[in-house]
């Protein structure tokens, strides 16, 4: 069976590089590519590789009504996110400058390798096993980009210059004040949004309190700082004031990936190609039976979902990589229908076999396989997270020294001790040599290792010369909290014998 959703089951089209609907601008030429050629163009380029500017058209319907809600609620969440704080340590920060990181208020060092590991497999595969249920939902839905781009910057464009037919026709004309005051206004706008984005990220990363502390602090004192914050607001303002949809085509992979992820099984935005083909021109004498009797289908040809569409793409020719599944398409058919009296759901989310067969989405054999592997990640991280140790320990002699005798003729070595206190609390400890008898010292105060902070200091072990057996003795260290034993840690001991091996 031919028809444009068949192109769902391949996204990229080989060599030909990626796929997308060649948009002719107006005035050049043919209305529509042709199927058999539109994976073979970007939306967002002519024949010569040039770009095309697109302007979509206001969208309007249920579906963006829900996306507004929903991306509101993420907006909030998102601005909120830095200065809510639990037991003291901020919900997320990811410090990449002090190796510092903190989720749900649990704070995690570099030495959490294995953590981060399982949990980096474990959003990937709940990404996959997401994508080839319901497809690109993320992307339309909750993605950064898709929330900052069509809920706050692009309306604000709609509210300084109007709707696509205004901002062509704005773009087209000779500079005047007026279009000079419009395009100083709107680029001040997203000049001023994007600093208080690139901000906001910087929360993100330097965590809510040391972020207040940055910016109401002399700036001359935090160039680094500002350095970043200026960095931020330039990347964020070209990105959402000439990048725009190219973020989605050419920088992230995610568009690439459903080509292997989805099936004909896959939520997607799909069109209904049996029930709206063959387009035909809507004439207000001809009934549903007329047009059903000259071979017509529901589709009328009005490219609304094209036009309404922020990638460019046509949503008829079937699942492409620039599609982001934002629903645009969707409530602008839903319009088109209302107003010629046939049903909504020309297109509409639904699968490949929903398409063709009248399937429901239903588990398949591959998406059980997906769901028991993120299982088994699930219960190997929170086994992990469950048996973690709330203080790690690193014990190295310290650099450039051997062994000495000290005046009671034991052997001594002197070590740097570190001790990362992973808790929201101070951690009192205390070391204890428990192989083989010795005597340890520790330099300084009573251990006492601060909340979520590094402690560093030096200790020093000493063995009898008979002890000292082997030119690699391996002596062990406890680490006790209150009595019980909370670590151990092993570290290689000198003497007179290896003298020659420092």
């Amino acid at each position: 069976m031919s028809g444009p959703l068949k192109a769902a089951r391949s996204t990229d089209s080989g060599s030909a590089g990626p796929s997308g609907t060649a948009r002719i601008p107006p005035g050049r030429g043919a209305r529509a590519e042709s199927a058999a050629d539109f994976r073979s163009h970007l939306a967002t380029a002519d024949v010569r590789g040039r770009r095309i500017w697109l302007y979509p058209r206001k969208p309007r319907g249920r579906y963006t009504r829900a996306r507004r809600w929903v991306s509101a609620v993420l907006l909030l969440v998102l601005a909120v996110g830095p200065f809510v704080t639990i037991e003291g340590h901020p919900l997320l920060m990811l410090n990449v400058v002090e190796r510092r990181f903190s989720i749900l208020g649990r704070v995690f060092w570099p030495q959490d390798a294995a953590v981060f590991a399982l949990g980096l497999l474990l959003f990937f595969t709940a990404i996959a096993v997401f994508t080839m249920a319901f497809g690109r939902l993320w992307c339309g839905w909750t993605c950064p980009q898709t929330v900052f781009m069509e809920m706050v910057f692009r309306p604000i464009e709609y509210w300084i210059e109007g709707d696509a037919p205004e901002q062509r026709a704005l773009n087209a004309s000779p500079w005047t004040a007026r279009k000079a005051a419009k395009k100083l206004t709107k680029h001040a706008i997203f000049l001023v949004l994007s600093f208080v984005i690139g901000n906001l990220f910087l929360a993100y990363i330097l965590g809510g309190r040391a972020w207040w502390a940055l910016v109401t602090d002399d700036p001359r004192r935090h160039t680094t700082g500002l350095g970043f914050m200026l960095l931020f607001t330039l990347v964020f303002y070209g990105v959402f004031a000439r990048f725009r949809e190219q973020a989605c085509t050419f920088i992230c992979p995610y568009g690439r990936f459903q080509s292997v992820l989805l099936d004909e099984h896959s939520l997607v935005v799909a069109y209904d190609y049996k029930r709206g083909e063959r387009r035909g021109r809507w004439r207000r004498d001809q009934t549903p039976a007329e047009r059903a009797a000259a071979g017509l289908g529901d589709c009328i040809d009005c490219r609304r979902c094209v036009e309404v569409c922020p990638t460019g793409v046509d949503i008829r020719n079937g699942t492409q990589m620039e599609c982001v599944h934002c629903t645009a398409c969707m409530d602008a058919c839903d319009a088109v229908m209302d107003r010629i009296g046939r049903p909504r759901g020309l297109i509409r989310y639904a699968s490949l076999n929903g398409i063709e067969r009248g399937e429901r989405l239903r588990l398949t054999p591959r998406m059980l396989l997906y769901s028991a592997v993120l299982l088994a990640l699930l219960c190997a991280l929170g086994a992990i997270l469950a048996t973690r140790s709330p203080v790690d320990v690193t014990l190295l002699r310290a650099p450039g020294s051997l062994f000495q005798r000290t005046p009671e003729g034991r052997i001594s070595n002197l070590y740097q001790l570190k001790i990362v206190n992973k808790t929201s609390a101070p951690m009192p400890v205390e070391l204890r040599l428990e192989e083989p008898a010795g005597r340890l010292t520790v330099f300084g105060a009573p251990l006492q290792v601060p909340a979520a902070d590094l402690l560093q200091t030096s200790v020093l072990v000493e063995l009898e010369p008979e002890q000292i057996v082997s030119s690699s003795l391996s002596v062990r260290i406890g680490v006790y909290q209150e009595g019980k034993r909370v670590s151990t840690v092993r570290t290689a001991f000198l003497g007179p014998s290896s003298q020659a091996h420092p």
